[in-house]
């Protein structure tokens, strides 16, 4: 015997239809598509065509100088030389083959304030080198600019540079498929709301295809996490964005100067940074934008020494932030490039034989020898895990199927977390 009718169940979906709806459009699911570990800024007028393959032959430079092999580095990070030991050589093949895998060249605070002539030179000469790596086939695969924000006393301004630069772009070569631009110090979802119009009226002026231009939220404001009616700044952000918006990029610097953090102590390992960032994954989660953490300006640079202080602060920031479900950050110098790549790889490896055989025990309805019962929720995670290891170099296509008896594409669809 069962109470409700028919018609009662119909009653039912009926009103939440517009629920549905609504939940399906603003959480379509965690993208499954590769995420670039890291976002690398260059000052617009430092920037070549040749710039990835500097900073890569630069990065293994500072290695030969101050740790030439596995266990020096090991020995500088604190992390046990058994374990580097394993992922030095791809480490190495990384800098060579693909040492930077997002990158920005920045008109904004790298770059500085400069007469309007000189920005604008800057400006065309950046797009036609961009434009130039592009062909050449030694761009990063992910690219774009940083251009000053939409607040009144640089809007212009940013606005022009970023014109400047597409305009050359364009004139050189199509659009790249990894073109994104960084839009800084956010103070208000009505900046979001006009960056959607700027986008559409860039795509009519140069004929791009409707939904071609995409940026990323640079979150360094107080009022992008909170609004003064309480409400999270980024929230409202994502949903002013109309689907343009990638990524909620964290501005360590600017934002806990913001809150009269003194100096010595903005980092990213600050409280106030770790609540906004928490802050930041729940206006991002299930709605397919990617969360990055923000940088250190305490460069491996100068003497040995300083160097290796450097190293060990960076693998261990890089470190904290992959624990913590931020799997992309900033990076600022080229020797932060070795300790970017080693704690990344490290920690998609940590544990790959347990968390695998996890997975295939899941795929096949059975329970692993740890005794773990995982669930439909720890399965997605297990493979999203496993799936950003095969993106950036970590793990193989090949152990991954060795371990859980899935292909890459079985592991990537029970990555994705939908809805609906």
């Amino acid at each position: 015997m069962t109470a409700l009718t028919p018609d009662d169940l119909a009653a039912v979906d009926a009103a939440l239809a517009p629920a549905d709806a609504e939940r399906v459009a603003r959480f379509p699911g965690d993208r499954t598509d590769r995420q670039p570990v890291h976002t690398v800024y260059v000052p617009a007028d430092r920037f070549t065509a040749d710039l990835a393959h500097r900073w890569g032959a630069a990065a293994q430079a500072a290695l030969a100088e101050h740790a030439p092999g596995a266990a020096d580095l090991a020995r500088v990070v604190g992390w046990p030389e058994e374990e580097v030991a394993p992922v030095w050589d791809a480490v190495m093949a990384k800098l060579t083959r693909e040492p930077i895998e997002d990158l920005r060249v920045d008109l904004e605070d790298g770059y500085g304030t400069r007469p309007d002539d000189v920005e604008d030179a800057d400006a065309v000469a950046a797009g036609r080198s961009i434009a130039v790596a592009v062909r050449q086939g030694t761009a990063p695969p992910y690219l774009g600019i940083r251009f000053k924000s939409l607040e009144g006393a640089t809007r212009r301004r940013g606005l022009r540079s970023l014109d400047l630069v597409l305009g050359a772009l364009l004139a050189g070569t199509e659009l790249p498929t990894g073109w994104v631009v960084t839009l800084p110090k956010v103070t208000s979802v009505a900046q979001v709301s006009a960056m959607v119009d700027v986008c559409g009226r860039l795509e009519r002026g140069y004929g791009l295809a409707a939904g071609a231009l995409r940026f990323e939220i640079q979150v360094e404001t107080p009022q992008a996490v909170l609004l003064p009616d309480g409400a999270a700044g980024v929230a409202r952000m994502l949903q002013a964005a109309d689907g343009r918006c990638t990524g909620l990029h964290f501005g360590t610097y600017d934002y806990t100067a913001a809150l009269g953090i003194a100096g010595g102590f903005q980092a990213l390992d600050h409280p106030a940074a770790d609540h906004a960032k928490a802050v930041l994954q729940l206006a991002a989660a299930g709605t397919g934008v990617r969360v990055s953490d923000g940088s250190t300006n305490l460069v491996p640079s100068g003497d040995r020494v300083a160097v290796h202080a450097g190293w060990a602060r960076h693998a261990r920031l890089v470190s904290r932030a992959l624990e913590r479900g931020f799997y992309q950050g900033w990076d600022l110098h080229p020797a932060q490039l070795p300790t970017r790549y080693l704690a990344t790889y490290l920690f998609f490896r940590s544990d790959l034989d347990v968390l695998g055989q996890r997975l295939g025990h899941y795929l096949k309805g059975t329970t692993s020898a740890g005794g773990a019962m995982d669930e439909p929720a720890t399965a997605q995670a297990l493979a999203a895990f496993l799936l950003r290891g095969m993106h950036c170099g970590a793990v193989s296509a090949a152990e991954v199927r060795e371990r859980t008896g899935a292909e890459p594409e079985q592991v990537a669809a029970l990555a994705s977390r939908r809805v609906g």
